[in-house]
């Protein structure tokens, strides 16, 4: 059965403990989610992981959810914040590529040397700090504005652009060599 009405309207159906609510809430917003955590953790089943603890926590505070901003908003300040602590606890080693690239190379050594391209754009993206990596995500990857990535980071507008602009710095810097290719 799909459900209509707003997101918002949907946490207010939850939090009167309507499970057929919540499920609509997770079918809407699953894929998002996930995709944030995967991009920040670059690791698929951490991702799910991720996902599920997000909206664990969700439907627990479903009776103190105010509507203070766009659902989404909610969701991407839960998941930042676990896939930030996820980075502060270990720091994993990322070999994979960003998502969502496409392979236009003709031949193999184009080929070769794209996936040489992207490993080094993956871990530039890895060494930066955990805030920074979600605010490129959120931006970048999400087309957030501003004032939506400071909802979900917690934080500030001011704030979220001194973050991108340190991360655009510091991938400069660390990709600065590609550039010259």
């Amino acid at each position: 059965m799909v459900m209509a009405g707003k997101d918002e309207e949907l946490m207010q159906q939850v939090a009167g403990g309507d499970l057929d609510a919540f499920n609509e809430i997770i079918r809407r917003h699953q894929h998002a989610a996930w995709r944030v955590a995967y991009r920040f953790l670059g690791d698929p089943a951490g991702a799910e992981d991720v996902v599920q603890e997000a909206f664990l926590r969700i439907l627990s505070s479903a009776p103190r959810y105010k509507p203070s901003a766009a659902f989404s908003t909610y969701l991407y300040h839960v998941v930042s914040r676990l896939c930030i602590d996820s980075a502060r606890k270990k720091r994993p080693v990322l070999l994979g590529t960003l998502p969502e690239m496409v392979d236009s190379s003709p031949d193999p050594a184009s080929s070769l040397a794209r996936k040489d391209r992207e490993a080094l754009v993956r871990k530039a993206f890895d060494a930066l700090p955990p805030r920074q990596r979600m605010a490129v995500i959120l931006k970048y990857y999400e087309e957030m504005s501003y004032g939506e990535i400071a909802l979900a980071l917690g934080t500030t507008v001011k704030a979220v652009e001194r973050l991108l602009g340190r991360a655009r710095t510091a991938l400069r810097a660390r990709l600065s060599h590609l550039r010259e290719k």
